[in-house]
């Protein structure tokens, strides 16, 4: 197996990073305590919202990268994948630099050093190497990247990627979301990685 994964909120999750950004940069409220969702829906609510939320992203995935979390499961997921034998590849859509980014730092720098700090190029840790992950510059090379390293399972929190023209048709596509977010039958949805490994695993364990 080779198991392809996405890395903004697919293994980094920055829940608790958009609010607390936002409200440092002053987007929202002092006092506002919604999600990633609700930030979006309240800065884009105002004639500048687009720009400055594109502005918040920068800094989210720049800045305040050391502030994501692991999501939950995606380490026993990896470890999984190495009892099991299974490739990992960590394959994004990722540009260079955040928009409006004056400080210019670099996201794909932040991401290897994010990973770095959470055991992701360790043998005591998960295992992977740098040579291993991709960050692509748009979709459309994302996707030809999915096929060129031979992904047999390919996990993202974002079903456009996954519905995607020219997505490999003999991947297996899950999707990190909620029950109802499906479009195709061919897309396996579940609201967490536990359900994911079971899925992909299972087979192994009969």
């Amino acid at each position: 197996m080779r198991i392809g994964i996405d890395f903004d909120n697919t293994i980094a999750g920055y829940k608790r990073v958009f609010p607390s950004a936002a409200r440092q940069m002053g987007l929202v409220p002092r006092e506002f305590s919604g999600d990633k969702t609700a930030v979006k829906k309240e800065i884009c609510s105002a004639a500048d919202g687009e720009e400055n939320w594109m502005r918040l992203q920068g800094q989210v995935y720049g800045a305040h990268m050391p502030e994501a979390e692991l999501i939950e499961g995606v380490g026993d997921f990896l470890i999984q994948c190495r009892k099991n034998g299974a490739e990992v590849f960590v394959i994004s859509h990722k540009t260079e630099y955040g928009h409006f980014d004056e400080a210019r730092i670099n996201l794909r720098t932040a991401a290897m050093e994010w990973m770095t700090e959470k055991k992701f190029f360790t043998q005591t840790g998960y295992g992977l190497s740098p040579g291993q992950v991709f960050f692509e510059s748009t979709r459309e090379e994302k996707v030809a990247r999915i096929g060129a390293v031979g992904c047999t399972h390919f996990v993202d929190d974002l079903i456009e990627v996954l519905l995607a023209p020219g997505f490999p048709e003999n991947v297996d596509r899950y999707l990190l979301g909620a029950a109802g977010e499906e479009a195709s039958p061919a897309i396996r949805v579940f609201p967490e990685w536990r359900r994911i490994m079971e899925d992909i695993f299972a087979s192994r364990a009969a």
